[in-house]
């Protein structure tokens, strides 16, 4: 069934989910990759992993990477693993709240379905309901299938989502620590039950960063306010609450990127782009030095995993 030498290669987007009061159901796609190739070989497991968390992944079939291929694998009918070598450059931070695992399952999900005889390929629902069923939700994995910003929702059918087109002007802006806050965690703080107020601010909120993200960026100051999640987990990371505190206190539209700890902002335009850039350096430079910071100024990903087939003969 698997054709050795066989060569697939992903490109996949990392991802922000929630954005601000878009709990669990929001998601963006951001302009840092994830690259993979996967060859069918004759036998076994091999890996050339570089970049983030290269040292401390499995080299085995529990590898993420390998366990979403078998899923998808295995959502097409097919139990046989064939023969693999991964070769992966891994540049979205593990443990950072910007989709690290989403973008691994999404990487092994394309390339197993595209390693699969046309007959057997799973559809684009199929791979959402894969990739999504590994993650346990879907508002990482849809934005690296698809790019932008989509928005997602669980039915009676599975799971769903609806991408939707960013305005030009919104430029996301990263300043990433150099601690991890394990999901697990984040999510334990979260309480039971909220108030009603709240939960009624956040759904305005979320309706109104729509209006923000497609059409008028000027908002995404007030539309980026949130009730649910951060207040309560702010004690898993104070260096990013502070940091996230200091920059709405200044204008800006600074989040918790997904579980977290890196904040986000969402600049409006080039211009205020380079200066919020220049701000979130000031401020992370000015704060505790038991914390290093990375800032990069990204650009939502508007097109989402890229997949590329080269057929060939291994040599040798």
């Amino acid at each position: 069934m698997f054709e050795i030498g066989h060569r697939v290669a992903v490109s996949v987007p990392g991802s922000t989910g929630n954005v601000g009061p878009g709990y669990d159901s929001l998601g963006l796609a951001l302009g840092h990759y994830d690259d993979l190739a996967v060859t069918v070989t004759g036998g076994g497991l091999e890996f050339e992993l570089h970049g983030e968390g290269s040292a401390s992944v499995p080299r085995t079939a529990e590898h993420l990477v390998v366990r979403a291929m078998r899923a998808a694998f295995r959502a097409a009918g097919v139990e046989e693993l064939p023969g693999l070598r991964l070769e992966a450059t891994n540049r979205i931070p593990h443990g950072r709240g910007m989709g690290s695992s989403a973008s691994a399952v999404v990487a092994g999900v394309l390339a197993a379905n595209a390693l699969l005889p046309a007959e057997r390929a799973l559809d684009d629902r199929r791979l959402l309901q894969v990739a999504a069923a590994m993650e346990g939700h879907p508002d990482n994995v849809a934005p690296s299938l698809y790019g932008g910003l989509v928005i997602s929702w669980t039915d009676a059918d599975g799971y769903r989502s609806a991408p939707v087109t960013v305005h030009e002007d919104v430029v996301p802006v990263v300043a990433i620590p150099d601690f991890e806050v394990p999901t697990r965690l984040a999510r334990s703080l979260l309480p039971a039950t909220v108030p009603h107020h709240d939960a009624a601010v956040n759904a305005g909120r979320t309706a109104l960063l729509i209006e923000a993200l497609t059409r008028r960026p000027e908002l995404l100051l007030p539309a980026t306010e949130d009730r649910l999640h951060q207040p309560y987990r702010a004690s898993a990371m104070p260096p990013s609450a502070r940091l996230m505190g200091a920059l709405r206190e200044r204008g800006l539209p600074a989040m918790i990127s997904g579980a977290g700890p890196t904040v986000l902002v969402l600049a409006a335009g080039p211009h205020q782009a380079a200066e919020t850039e220049r701000r979130v350096a000031e401020l992370v430079a000015d704060g505790p030095g038991s914390v290093s910071w990375r800032v990069l100024r990204l650009r939502v990903d508007g097109r989402g995993a890229k997949l590329e087939r080269h057929p060939q003969q291994i040599q040798g």
